[in-house]
């Protein structure tokens, strides 16, 4: 990895953090949460001699946040960035909070699309100047391929993640552009908690750090990776016709809601 300046959103915990611990010191990092006390710990263990690590306490789901990312990520020059960060609630659509349906799809959608396009010309512009390739990420899920019921408004946030990486890519496969969609399954994160269902617990639940190794040792190399045992979850719409997946899919979501509910954290 030859990146000079990483943003990574979501960077203190979960996958976004496991991908600030991977990328190598040479590169230096600009790490987005809402938490400035966990930014400040992430600081602490991440900053060497030689290596800046720049934080930002913001809220992406609103445009105050964004904004205030935009400004700072303006004195970087960013040439790798990896959209981490997002939310979703495990209940009914009807039985959810409006505001924190709103906030899902400010996170998981109007976010990435925002600092991609705000920020993606510059990247392509010094990549193309330099004589070198820059990098993005946009972090799915297994959930994109099929409506997950319960998990309604994060899926269908996460099909759309994957749209756009794949569109993108073909729009810019001239460019001096390194684009991967990455769709882990379960893994053992806060979303957990945040979302009100406990995934760490399900069959198969993946280390976030193999999560975000995955993803960097597929930089490059292809549009879309499904990370792990998600492959089999991935093919289930093309194997099944898609109204009797949906129905399984809220089928099996019922019963493990049961047994892996938590009280969900405020967002």
């Amino acid at each position: 990895m030859s990146h000079g300046f990483a943003l990574i959103t979501g960077g203190t915990t979960g996958i976004g953090a496991a991908f600030a611990r991977l990328l190598p010191e040479s590169t230096n990092l600009l790490l987005v949460a809402r938490n400035e006390e966990r930014l400040s710990e992430r600081r602490a263990e991440l900053e060497r001699s030689g290596r800046t690590v720049e934080t930002v306490a913001a809220d992406l789901s609103t445009r105050e946040g964004r904004d205030k990312l935009l400004d700072k990520a303006s004195e970087c020059e960013i040439d790798l960035l990896i959209n981490n960060a997002g939310a979703g609630r495990f209940a009914r659509v009807l039985d959810n909070d409006p505001d924190d349906e709103l906030a899902t799809v400010e996170l998981n959608v109007v976010a990435p699309t925002v600092l991609t396009r705000a920020l993606l010309p510059g990247m392509i512009e010094r990549a193309r100047r330099d004589g070198r390739r820059c990098g993005l990420i946009l972090v799915s899920s297994t959930t994109a391929f099929q409506p997950i019921p319960l998990l309604t408004t994060y899926s269908a946030t996460k099909s759309f993640v994957l749209a756009y990486g794949e569109g993108l890519r073909e729009e810019t496969r001239r460019d001096p552009l390194d684009l991967l969609v990455l769709c882990p399954g379960a893994t053992r994160t806060e979303f957990s908690e945040r979302s009100g269902f406990d995934l760490g617990k399900l069959p198969g639940a993946d280390d976030p750090m193999k999560v975000a190794r995955e993803g960097l040792e597929n930089l490059g190399h292809r549009t879309v990776h499904v990370v792990g045992m998600g492959t089999r979850a991935a093919l289930t719409p093309f194997l099944i016709p898609r109204r009797i997946a949906t129905t399984g899919a809220g089928a099996i979501m019922s019963i493990l809601g049961k047994a892996n509910r938590l009280k969900p954290r405020q967002m």
